[in-house]
């Protein structure tokens, strides 16, 4: 279990890696008052399992001792901002119009778009109210609502409309479906919801709101920063006139022409941006008169099918016409924009590793970890550690939502700890790709701009065991151990520098998951490998996903669960296609990137109840391989012990397969077997659903110790489970997983060339 004293101070840093010069900075928050102390410590060892070394960190640097607690707020929910200098702040007649696919239709308060403060009680905005677009008028003393006759479907598209003349006080609500065989949840055939006109008249007259116009929400009032009635669902093409339409005019838009120009003011068209390289921006941009040009804020999902979307193209650089929607969440979170409590300038001599800011207030404690990296541009040790940031950012704050399904997947009991408790108690901190949002949709985005409660030392998962960030730290303790000098990068370098950063090292070591992959960062490995570099790929379900790094937002990665893989959301048809690079997201290996191809091995099953032992292989005897076994007997069980499930076979594993692309000269040097019928193969290799694809009956369920060579002397050595490094540790590092990842990486970080194995 984990150990939690309190949970009352959280904080974050502006970034996750930082070199010697640069400064980072500490954001802070705490429900108690008085003060807390911070100090900067190394982080060896995150896994209390009590058969290990425990936690162990050690202080690097004393800051200034005391700071004053205060609490700040977080704000989720992602909209458009439109700071329109007072030019929306319509006091005639006015006609909004939009297209909208709502996702929950039947949540109270929702605006779609207005100049409306709800406390207030001022301007005017349409929204969706008891399920019904409605007309809302604040004359600054009551709101005043009018509803449409019947309610919206969901995930239904439709062409609306509110109209609205003070002066005659007549106002029309405008409804129409513009399903067509593939946009929306229902087909034509099906008689649809909330269609219709609705008039009649509102006594009041819009008081200015004194804050912007919003598409997705509105401000809680005028003089407050908060945003609330949130709008679930997408929208396309908003439209402000400052006169009302007629339904003729309203029908003509509806059939796809043109919107009228007279007395129009702003039409917000969002497929503007999209590129051959995705679409990156957050402006939403106006191509009325007066460019008005909106900002998204907290990241809202964008390159998403339209109301005219036609089924027939699925990459939205392609077809960006038909790419005009955004899918607005009541739970989006790119960024708390907590304050600065602490700013560190990293010392010039002060050594690459993985730190954190330790706070401690009264019985809350909390760490916030980052990663020191070498000098820019320079090497201060023959291996790196490339920390695997982008598979935590995946997982950043996963809610286990369905406990059900995580029991089935982990063979037990699931554990549920304090910090799981938490995370359900304080949702404002935002979703992990594994997580899906109030209204049913995939998280697509995650950004380490927030508290990541389950980014620190000591954590532990559901299913009893340490899992990314503190397992990794087996890795770092096991380095610190054995006296090997590394560096420390994170995949935010890797995909930034490409080759040029593994070209600085002799070794390059992998994490214990590292899942989630870009494209430029699968190149490195490429590069770095066919040019002689040297690989220990030291985990398992590595180079699965394909990831990307937004290309100006440091802190956001994205991702896009397509048709197959074990995932826990499938994006809908036609949204597969990564909004910041314009890329087909899903696996790799649908894209012909198999993981063997690269690194040897790749996933092969999962299971989470007990992990195995490797039983060693004819190649194991091989000449060129006695670099790697010495100090082993051939008949020794390799692994038999563990902090993770008890073996260093377990929890995730990857398997050789020429089939696949597993170099053929690869040396197959050991297997793992007695895996339980709970580690099924993965479903992306299962064509048909049938039995015996379990533990105890598929040969195929097994993770593979391989070697090869590349060219220009380079080599990979991969161990292919998540629980290798978990391994090392046994009996003070005196044991054979130990000595093997020893024996290599010594080998691998001396200039003696590697034994062919052409």
């Amino acid at each position: 279990m984990t150990i939690l004293k309190d949970t009352s101070i959280r904080g974050y840093a502006d970034r996750f890696s930082v070199a010697p010069g640069e400064t980072i900075e500490f954001k802070v928050s705490s429900v108690k008052p008085g003060t807390y102390r911070a100090d900067i410590v190394e982080l060896i060892n995150g896994d209390i399992n009590p058969e290990g070394p425990g936690l162990v960190e050690v202080t690097a640097a004393a800051l200034n001792g005391e700071y004053q607690a205060r609490f700040q707020e977080t704000d989720p929910g992602s909209y458009v901002v439109v700071n329109d200098g007072g030019r929306l702040n319509l006091s005639g007649a006015f006609t909004l119009h939009t297209f909208i696919c709502p996702t929950t239709p039947q949540n109270e308060n929702q605006i779609i778009m207005g100049r409306f403060s709800e406390r207030d009680h001022a301007g005017y905005a349409m929204a969706i109210q008891r399920g019904k677009l409605s007309l809302l008028v604040g004359d600054g003393e009551k709101t005043s609502v009018f509803q449409s006759n019947s309610p919206l479907h969901h995930k239904c598209w439709y062409s609306v409309a509110v109209s609205y003349d003070p002066d005659s006080r007549q106002t029309t609500l405008y409804v129409r479906s513009v399903v067509n065989s593939v946009n929306s949840l229902l087909s034509p055939i099906v008689p649809i919801t909330g269609e219709g006109d609705t008039k009649g008249t509102l006594d009041a007259a819009p008081a200015d709101s004194g804050g912007p116009f919003m598409i997705a929400g509105c401000p809680v009032s005028n003089t407050s920063s908060t945003i609330d009635s949130h709008y679930n669902g997408k929208i396309d093409s908003p439209k402000v006139w400052e006169r009302v339409l007629s339904v003729d005019e309203l029908d003509s838009i509806t059939n796809g022409g043109s919107p009228a120009t007279a007395g129009l003011v702003a039409h917000w068209d969002f497929s503007v941006g999209i590129g051959p390289d995705g679409i990156t921006t957050d402006q939403a941009s106006d191509i009325g008169p007066f460019n008005l040009h909106g900002e998204c804020v907290n990241f809202p999902a964008r390159a998403m099918t339209g109301w005219n979307w036609q089924g027939r193209e699925e990459n939205f650089a392609h077809a960006p016409q038909e790419y005009g929607a955004i899918h607005f969440h009541d739970d989006d979170l790119e960024d708390c924009r907590w304050d600065t409590d602490i700013a560190w300038q990293i010392p010039e001599d002060f050594r690459s590793g993985i730190y954190a800011l330790r706070l401690v207030q009264e019985e809350a404690e909390d760490w916030i970890p980052f990663f020191v990296l070498a000098p820019r541009g320079t090497a201060k040790a023959r291996v790196l550690m490339l920390v695997p940031t982008t598979s935590y950012l995946a997982y950043a704050n996963e809610h286990f939502n369905d406990i059900s399904v995580a029991q089935s997947i982990f063979g037990r009991t699931a554990i549920i700890n304090e910090l799981d408790f938490w995370l359900h108690e304080h949702n404002e901190f935002g979703l992990s790709t594994y997580d899906t949002h109030t209204d049913g949709s995939g998280c697509h985005y995650s950004s380490y701009l927030r508290p990541i409660v389950n980014l620190r030392p000591q954590f532990r998962t559901a299913s009893g065991g340490p899992w990314q960030f503190p397992a990794d730290l087996h890795l770092s303790a096991w380095l610190h151990a054995q006296g090997i000098e590394f560096d420390v990068a994170t995949d935010r370098e890797l995909h930034d520098e490409g080759a040029e950063l593994l070209n600085r090292y002799k070794v390059v070591l992998t994490g214990s998951h590292p899942e989630y992959y870009s494209g430029p960062m699968l190149d490195a490995w490429e590069s770095y490998l066919a040019s002689g570099g040297r690989g220990m790929y030291l985990g398992a379900n590595g180079f699965y996903w394909i990831a990307n790094w937004h290309p100006e937002k440091q802190h956001l990665m994205e991702v896009r669960k397509a048709e197959f893989g074990s995932r826990a959301w499938q994006a809908e048809p036609g949204e597969y296609y990564l909004q910041t690079n314009a890329e087909r997201s899903g696996l790799w290996r649908g894209r012909a990137r198999h993981p063997q191809k690269v690194f040897g091995t790749g996933f092969t099953s999962e299971g989470f109840d007990e992990s195995s032992y490797y039983v060693q292989m004819p190649d194991a005897r091989d000449p060129r391989a006695d670099f790697i076994m010495e100090g082993i007997a051939p008949d020794e069980k390799i692994g038999d012990f563990g902090l993770v499930g008890g073996g260093a076979g377990g929890s995730e594993l990857d398997r050789y397969d020429l089939s696949l692309g597993t170099p053929p000269q690869t040396l197959l040097l050991a297997y793992s077997e007695g895996h339980s019928d709970n580690y099924p193969r993965v479903v992306e290799e299962i064509l048909f659903n049938i039995p015996m694809v379990g533990g105890t009956m598929d040969p195929n369920v097994r993770a593979d110790i391989t070697y090869f060579t590349t060219k220009e002397g380079g080599g990979m050595f991969s161990s292919s489970s998540i629980a290798w490094c978990g391994s090392l540790l046994e009996n003070n590092c005196d044991n054979n997983v130990s000595r093997m990842t020893g024996n290599v990486i010594r080998r691998f970080m001396s200039d003696e060339p590697l034994p062919s194995l052409d």
